[in-house]
């Protein structure tokens, strides 16, 4: 449903697509608040990028933050 709302743009630096979504989209998507959200972009950890007056977060960027994290490890007996 997000990747719907995706507004692609095209990066001039390698030509590869974006798939930008305005910020209350991208914290929705990336099962995140608004505070976790800016510190992860403050961290590099997701991109961010302002567009006029609104910031529009990089969906890729959410799923590459989501695929580094660690997982759990079962304690099972």
């Amino acid at each position: 449903m997000i990747d719907a709302l995706a507004r692609i743009i095209v990066n001039n630096d390698d030509s590869k697509q974006r798939r930008l979504v305005e910020f209350k989209d991208g914290c929705r998507y990336g099962k995140f608040g608004k505070t976790k959200a800016y510190e992860l972009i403050a961290q590099q950890r997701i991109r961010a990028y302002k567009m006029g007056g609104k910031t529009m977060i990089d969906l890729d960027s959410v799923d590459e933050f989501h695929a580094s994290l660690p997982r759990v490890e079962s304690r099972a007996s």
